[in-house]
């Protein structure tokens, strides 16, 4: 028994021997021996590799968590406080609606103070709202208002910061705490947070912003703008880069980015990773550190290498060649880089995080732009290269869709803000998101007219549909007799013969009453008779007697038979959105008296089809009223001349399309026979220059079965089409012979923006109209952009 005790005890004792000598070193990790633990964590990392992690970061970065430069969510959080006190504002909260129901959607501009500072682009904002169809100069009738002050700039360091704007503004008896105020900013914050610090309270004022964080944004209330240059052009601006030649759309890189990169502070973590993703072929990523005054205090080891290669390549040029485009963030969430972009044709790739998008509320980013985030910056080439090339060209194109309709000018940056507020005020006659990301644009479908998108001329073929089966004659009288000429006679009998033919409306525009209606000639169409005011703009006001699809525009001494009205109809059906007529123009420069004007002189060309005979949708009449500017039509009222070519350019703005001319069957000219090939030739010619002019004129009949050239297949985007499925001018008037088709094919890069005058100096309708680029005719419509 004693020997059996002993045996047990040194079995105990070496067990705990064992345990002591083997297992001595796990007990250092127990509970109890918490506080080495935390010790040791503090000395981490303490293995033998801690010269590779050096490569990478330091272990006093890998201890701390996030960038050091950025605030704290306490500090974000009381930033935006200050200037968000009312951050549960809404439009059934903070606007009052009861302003705008007397006078409608009005805006009222604060009267300037002469030594007030304006910046040059907060004088385009003001100028904007004060051309457009919603400003009033009286505050009385304003639905919303716009402050005086500049304040655009809101950091403190800036040469155009305006102090005391919580003064001034509270001595405003319109301020109101801010109710139906609406106030920009292009920059907030200072050095070296920029927080969203405005520095005054806006109060219940919407916020139009650029560079919005998501946390700050109140959805419905605010709106995000897009940043953009002082140098951003008031009205028209340029076109889009995006060429004929660039189809097939794969182009020499595939990703870039050239900028500056950030050593320190907010923005500089993106910035300074970009150099991973660079490949020196198809990815090019280039940074430099030299900005700033003191950049070489701050410089690493990167930075000469980076310098060196910085200056390497062309900015402007790896635009123009490159697929997808980086736009990282800088100081603030937002960039030029992003509307440079944009009008490249350069697929927007956004390393941004919380950024709220340009009116976002409105416009479908998904199909223009590639939304990343910047801790998956090396996810990024792969996931560009997984996108297919139709749908690299869709996104390019609704790039230049965008760049055109919302952001190539300060005047489409202004509109687009106040009609999205403007459709908060009536959601029920609001545009679609639909309207807003298909051409023409939002700005363009005017809810006023209809939100059903069968009443627009833009969208049958998308939506299958066609337009009414009626027309509605509109004929303008204007003889000072008082009495009815043979010549409105026998066009009315002919009109009214059209088994088209829905109504006639006369617009009586002379001095002396209308006849009586026992004077007017009997019809099986109703007659109506309008009395004008005396204006020339009356001829397309939009009357409510107006109820059919197509209009008509007649003069009163216009001769047509009832089968060439037949036909232009059944041409006009196949393009709702052109104007299709009989009489046209050729509009030239005239380099002696550097001034447009036009010709009716047989041509290859021609751009203008008057509106003496044509037929056209009624939703221009809508958009010569309420769109175009007073002024426009206040100048063709004191010409008594050029309404024609006002609504040509007009159409021509909207649609980037020609019109179509049909010719009477009496009137036409011999064709050069070797260059047609024989057969029945088209009835209608493209707007502008042809790309390949002939020596002779062509022959142009007015068949009773429109002859027809096959249509190719669009590709996939906002309607533009690739080089090499443009005809020649050959191959189209051969094509239009084959009459086994049934719709004609006009090429678009035929078109040219119209507008030349009857010897009268038409930069007037430019210039208001916001066409600043050159017109291209001639030889010069062949240079290959779209339209």
């Amino acid at each position: 028994m004693q020997t059996r005790k002993k045996y047990i005890f040194l079995t105990f004792l070496a067990s705990w021997l064992l345990l002591f000598f083997f297992g001595g070193d796990q007990l250092r990790h127990f509970a109890f021996f918490s506080g080495r633990k935390t010790e040791a964590r503090r000395n981490w990392p303490r293995w033998t590799d801690r010269s590779l992690l050096k490569s990478f970061a330091d272990s006093e970065e890998l201890q701390s968590d996030g960038d050091p430069s950025l605030p704290s969510p306490r500090e974000r959080r009381a930033a935006w406080l200050s200037v968000y006190k009312n951050s549960r504002c809404r439009m059934e909260t903070c606007f009052d609606f009861s302003r705008c129901e007397k006078h409608g959607f009005k805006v009222f501009t604060y009267p300037r103070e002469r030594d007030q500072p304006l910046s040059q682009s907060y004088g385009k904002i003001l100028a904007s709202i004060e051309r457009s169809r919603y400003y009033t100069p009286n505050p009385e009738e304003a639905c919303l208002f716009i402050l005086s002050i500049d304040t655009l700039d809101r950091d403190h360091l800036s040469g155009q910061y305006v102090r005391n704007v919580d003064e001034k503004i509270r001595g405003f008896p319109l301020w109101n705490g801010g109710r139906n105020h609406l106030i920009f900013n292009l920059y907030s914050g200072t050095w070296p947070n920029y927080t969203e610090d405005l520095g005054f309270d806006i109060g219940q004022a919407i916020l139009a912003k650029a560079s919005f964080y998501t946390e700050s944004f109140r959805p419905g209330f605010d709106i995000s703008i897009p940043l953009f240059p002082k140098d951003h052009p008031q009205r028209g601006g340029e076109k889009g880069w995006l060429y004929q030649d660039s189809v097939p759309p794969k182009k020499k890189y595939l990703l870039v980015f050239k900028g500056k990169r950030y050593l320190t502070g907010i923005g500089s973590s993106t910035r300074n990773a970009l150099h991973h993703i660079h490949n020196g072929k198809d990815i090019i990523s280039l940074t430099t550190c030299k900005h700033g005054k003191d950049w070489e205090k701050h410089k690493d080891t990167r930075c000469d290498k980076d310098n060196v290669d910085y200056e390497k390549f062309n900015y402007q040029e790896l635009l123009h060649n490159s697929t997808f485009c980086i736009v990282p963030r800088g100081r603030r969430l937002g960039s030029f880089r992003f509307l440079e972009a944009l009008q490249a044709a350069c697929i927007p790739v956004l390393l941004s995080d919380g950024w709220e998008l340009p009116f976002g509320e409105a416009i479908d980013w998904g199909k223009a732009a590639v939304v990343g985030n910047e801790r998956l910056l090396l996810q990024i080439p792969s996931a560009v290269r997984c996108i297919h090339p139709e749908r690299v060209l869709a996104f390019q194109q609704q790039t230049q869709f965008l760049w055109d309709a919302y952001f190539s000018s300060v005047d489409k940056i202004v509109h687009t803000t106040l009609e999205i507020i403007k459709d908060r005020l009536l959601p029920h006659r609001s545009r679609s998101r639909f309207l807003w990301n298909t051409l023409p644009g939002g700005l363009l479908a005017l809810p006023e007219f209809s939100t059903h998108l069968g009443d627009f001329p833009f969208y049958y073929l998308q939506h299958g549909s066609s337009p009414s089966e009626k027309f509605t004659a509109f004929i303008r009288a204007v003889s000072p007799a008082g009495s009815l000429s043979q010549p409105i006679l026998r066009l009315i009998q002919a009109v009214s013969g059209s088994q088209y033919c829905a109504q006639i409306l006369v617009l009586w525009s002379c001095e002396k009453p209308p006849p009586p209606s026992g004077k007017w000639p009997q019809t099986t169409v109703p007659l109506t008779i309008i009395q004008g005011r005396g204006k020339l703009s009356d001829r397309f006001f939009p009357y409510a007697a107006i109820q059919t699809d197509a209009v008509l525009s007649l003069d009163e001494h216009t001769s047509l038979s009832t089968s060439e009205v037949d036909f232009a109809f059944t041409v006009w059906r196949s393009f709702p959105e052109r104007i299709v007529g009989f009489p046209t123009q050729s509009h030239f420069w005239d380099p002696e008296q550097k001034r447009w004007g036009y010709t009716s002189k047989w041509t290859n060309e021609l751009s203008i089809v008057l509106a003496a005979a044509a037929f056209y949708h009624r939703y221009y009449h809508s958009l010569f009223t309420e769109y175009l500017p007073a002024g426009l039509r206040e100048l063709v009222d004191g010409l008594a001349a050029c309404e024609d070519i006002l609504m040509n350019v007009l159409v021509a703005a909207v649609t980037k399309l020609p019109p179509i001319k049909v010719t009477q069957r009496k009137q036409h000219k011999e064709s050069v026979s070797q260059q047609v090939g024989g057969g029945r030739q088209p009835a209608f010619l493209p707007a502008s220059g042809l790309p390949q002019p002939v020596g002779g004129l062509v022959r142009l009949h007015a068949p009773h079965v429109l002859p027809a050239a096959p249509r190719p297949r669009p590709l996939q985007g906002p309607g533009l089409r690739p080089a090499q499925e443009i005809p020649t001018l050959g191959e189209t008037l051969r094509a239009a012979g084959d009459r086994g088709r049934s719709r004609p094919w006009v090429p678009r890069s035929w078109c040219t923006e119209l507008s030349r005058n009857r010897q009268l100096l038409l930069t007037g309708f430019y210039s208001l109209l916001g066409f600043t680029s050159t017109i291209k005719v001639g030889r010069e419509a062949e240079s290959g952009r779209w339209l």
